[in-house]
């Protein structure tokens, strides 16, 4: 059984390489979606995959790249997304 949700990461979260970080560690864990930069200085996106790799997913994102700061992480559950197979850094 799949899991989609739609998650919000705040903090220092951009020029850090975070969305490379996140859509590398969602490759890691077989999970897809997407995420992009908001115009507030935060990080959006959705992922989809077993709630085991979701969970694995939130947990590497809250912690996120090395020089990232999270401060916040929301997340709130979606409708799944047939027919999606990776995951995207969208600009």
């Amino acid at each position: 059984m799949s899991q989609r949700i739609r998650f919000l990461v705040h903090g220092r979260v951009q020029g850090v390489n975070f969305r490379s970080f996140t859509q590398k560690e969602a490759t890691k864990l077989s999970v897809t979606g997407w995420c992009r930069n908001t115009d507030n200085e935060k990080v959006e996106g959705e992922a989809q995959g077993s709630p085991e790799a979701i969970k694995q997913f939130l947990k590497a994102i809250d912690e996120g790249p090395r020089h990232a700061s999270v401060v916040k992480l929301d997340k709130e559950d979606r409708e799944l997304v047939e027919g999606e197979t990776h995951f995207e850094v969208r600009r």
